[in-house]
């Protein structure tokens, strides 16, 4: 018992500990937020991407009109002629966050701008998730643990990629969020403690206000809670932990417009409910367990099962009866694209045409989480030695986040933590047995070592009969002091794994060796890390860059072409282009647009994809009957931007082709090849695409070379009869052309078309622009 006799650390020892670890965490929040201000430094303090300026816009709004105004905003400049209900369909939490903290520096007299605001609001927030991840990892692994994975997260290429400055999307306080509400889960599971329960279902609700996302947390807690179940690790700790959770945060839930009576109709909060009522049963049961005598415990335990299988069997029927009306069975497209990947390219077209919604390459993991790939299997076997609840948890984050990460690339933002915490959790674990190896092998420390083997083992022995007669006393007998004995248990339970640590020594070189490869790889991966934030990720979207030869070129074609469009037509304008650039539109020219990135009405895009996909006048008549001035199309094939509208082109005529049938993508392909060449087919040659991305390019070389598609374009000279150009920016990559008015009719004309009308009115009706 030698082990138990050792001296515990002095209080000093322990508050300089406190002292430094609060320092480090200081630290690491500094870097955190630091290592994001690239995109300032090296180019300006601007919003990034396309979704940011629509929340950017909303922001913007919300801190001039008030709260009540923003939760009734009607917006006519999207969606034209149909409009969108702002407050009912955003999630309001990171306008809602960005405006909190605008006021609040205005109040103390700090006058920083809405954009200002906007553009720090992702650093700021990445602190914070560095400090949660440094709470939960704390909660699983002890403090070396969280210290460690906090500052792995701070630098994480797959968060940077959504938390640099400028990019102002939900993410970036979403994964703050995601991760806080996960370590106050664990907090309530290992203290059991209410108070710590109710403010877990606060945090769920900022998650559900902030992300679309928040239903992987609503799926993950009771597949974890279900686990212990069945593996028999339920405990009164794990009722508190999660029955409020699942009342109060679903009544949270149902506050968010966004959400509404979603929070209890959908299938992805099904699971939860399902597991609410398998918790109660198995509290049910533990509860008699302690009231009756063996004999009648089995009758009441028939009883109760029975009982439970007959509601389970009711929910279950009732739920089924309430889903079987949707095609869908309750399923959003997005989660049946995660359970079935192949989903939305057979169905949606519109989720599978997103970057994002595709699966990611081997290489995306290496550039995304880097040597953490390396080192998570590490941190998985170091959770089950020894298993915990809180350990299990992490295994299940990190399983499940692996797999929607395989799925969809923009899921690798919901890996990052996971993997952070296992790396630290790896690293932590390492450091401790290479580091004691070395301390317990110099000079005068091993011969004062005050365990020794056998000592050890009758602990260990020892301790395993009280933690085993512990775990009986509670199965028989769940009084009132089941608390205070569950954590006597966790105590007693502590011990044997601190000894397994003292007998676990590895040779003095063998570790001097390790630790050296570990801080080499960790300054790879820190080095990594500033290269992936500073090159990769800091570059705006809305602004291009590219170096050659003669030095560093800066392509400003977006805003140069909405600056024109906000100078230079009438306010009341509507502009059509593809919805990925609806949102710019509207923030920065000021212009109604016809469709957005919001893309919730699938009919929308297909119109504006059947108007590219068909020849010039057919699609002049369909923008003119949606009142449509100016078209805008992005063309990359001068400067060879490969993210332009003929590469999106496919896209448009596989959208336009699911509502319009007339609309058939093999028209396009010659012999299953996209081309543009002179081996492009007469409909891809002819199609309003394509003559307003090549019209008077080949002015430009003499040829009409294609940098981005590497040949020559096959239809070089042509007129444009019912679209003018009005516009092209320096670099050709912005093109905006103006609808011409229709052709004045003439009187000598009029009689004839006039009596051919007659004559064919009975048999021939109006023609339908849409075909």
């Amino acid at each position: 018992m030698a082990a138990l006799e050792t001296p515990q650390p002095s209080t000093l020892r322990h508050a300089f500990g406190n002292v430094l670890s609060i320092f480090v965490l200081l630290l690491i929040g500094v870097f955190a937020f630091s290592i994001r201000l690239f995109s300032v430094i090296k180019y300006e303090s601007v919003i990034h991407e396309f979704d940011p300026y629509f929340n950017y816009r909303v922001t913007q709004f919300l801190t001039k009109n008030g709260i009540y105004d923003f939760w009734n905003w009607f917006d006519d400049r999207t969606w034209y002629p149909l409009g969108r209900v702002i407050g009912g369909t955003v999630y309001p939490g990171l306008t809602l966050t960005a405006g909190t903290l605008w006021r609040i520096l205005n109040t103390l007299n700090i006058p920083l701008s809405v954009e200002t605001v906007c553009v720090f609001t992702a650093p700021i927030f990445s602190a914070f998730a560095s400090w949660a991840t440094y709470l939960l990892t704390k909660e699983v692994k002890g403090v070396g643990a969280g210290l460690t994975a906090a500052a792995l997260l701070a630098m994480v290429p797959s968060y940077i990629s959504r938390s640099v400055a400028g990019s102002y999307d939900n993410e970036a306080v979403a994964i703050f969020a995601l991760i806080f509400t996960f370590y106050l889960y664990i907090k309530a599971l290992n203290t059991g403690s209410l108070f710590y329960a109710t403010l877990n279902a606060i945090a769920y609700f900022y998650m559900v206000c902030s992300w679309g996302g928040y239903t992987f947390i609503i799926n993950l807690i009771p597949m974890h809670v279900l686990l212990c179940i069945v593996t028999g690790r339920y405990s009164s700790r794990l009722y508190i932990a999660y029955a409020p959770l699942v009342v109060l945060g679903t009544l949270l839930a149902s506050l968010v417009p966004v959400v509404g009576f979603n929070a209890v109709m959908t299938s992805e909060h099904f699971a939860s409910f399902l597991v609410f009522i398998i918790i109660h049963v198995v509290a049910l049961v533990y509860y008699i367990k302690g009231m009756i005598s063996p004999q009648m415990f089995k009758v009441a335990v028939t009883l109760v099962v029975s009982v439970g299988l007959i509601v389970c069997g009711a929910v279950l029927a009732v739920l089924i009866a309430l889903v079987a009306s949707s095609p869908t069975k309750g399923w959003s497209g997005r989660s049946l694209s995660l359970l079935d990947p192949t989903y939305a390219s057979k169905y949606i077209p519109i989720i599978a045409s997103v970057s994002e919604h595709q699966p990611p390459t081997w290489p995306s993991y290496f550039m995304d989480i880097n040597v953490l790939a390396f080192l998570v299997p590490a941190g998985i076997i170091a959770c089950f030695l020894p298993l915990s609840d809180a350990s299990s948890f992490a295994v299940l984050y990190i399983a499940t986040s692996v797999y929607f990460s395989g799925v969809m690339v923009r899921l690798m933002l919901v890996l990052a933590p996971a993997a952070c915490i296992m790396s630290g959790i790896a690293l932590s674990e390492a450091f401790g047995v290479f580091t004691r190896s070395i301390k317990f092998q110099l000079p005068g420390v091993s011969q004062n070592s005050p365990v020794n083997a056998g000592d050890a083992g009758n602990v260990m022995q020892n301790d395993v009969v009280k933690t085993e007669k512990s775990e009986d006393s509670l199965k028989e007998r769940p009084s009132r002091k089941n608390k205070k004995k569950e954590k006597d248990k966790v105590e007693r339970a502590s011990v044997v794994p601190q000894i397994e640590k003292r007998l676990l020594v590895l040779p003095l070189e063998a570790s001097i060796i390790a630790i050296f490869l570990l801080v080499l790889l960790g300054a790879f991966y820190v080095v990594h890390c500033v290269w992936a934030a500073a090159e990769a990720y800091s570059a705006p979207s809305i602004v291009l860059t590219s170096r050659s030869h003669d030095g560093l070129h800066v392509f400003d074609d977006f805003r140069e072409a909405y600056g024109w469009l906000r100078h230079n037509t009438e306010v009341d304008d509507k502009v059509a282009s593809w919805w990925d650039y609806g949102y710019q539109t509207t923030a920065m020219a000021n212009r109604t647009v016809i469709v957005d990135n919001n893309t919730w009405n699938n009919t929308h895009i297909a119109t504006v994809g059947t108007a590219m996909s068909s020849p010039e006048k057919a699609a002049w008549e369909i923008f003119n009957s949606l009142d449509v001035k100016y078209v805008l199309v992005v063309f990359g094939g001068l400067v060879g931007y490969p993210s332009d509208d003929i590469n999106k082109f496919l896209w448009m005529v596989r959208i336009g082709g699911g509502v319009f049938p007339h609309i058939k993508e093999p028209d396009y392909l010659r012999d299953g090849q996209y081309r543009i060449d002179s081996q492009a087919t007469p409909t891809m040659l002819n199609c309003l695409m394509y003559k307003l991305s090549y019209y008077r390019f080949v002015e430009t070389d003499g040829k009409g070379f294609d940098r981005v598609r590497n040949t020559e374009i096959g239809k070089k000279y042509f007129k444009l009869t019912h679209f003018e150009e009005v516009f092209t920016t320096h670099h050709w990559m912005v093109r905006i052309y103006k609808l011409k008015p229709p052709k004045n009719r003439i009187r000598g004309k009029t009689k004839k078309a006039k009596s051919k009308a007659s004559s064919k009115r009975s048999g021939t009706p109006k023609k339908n622009p849409w075909h």
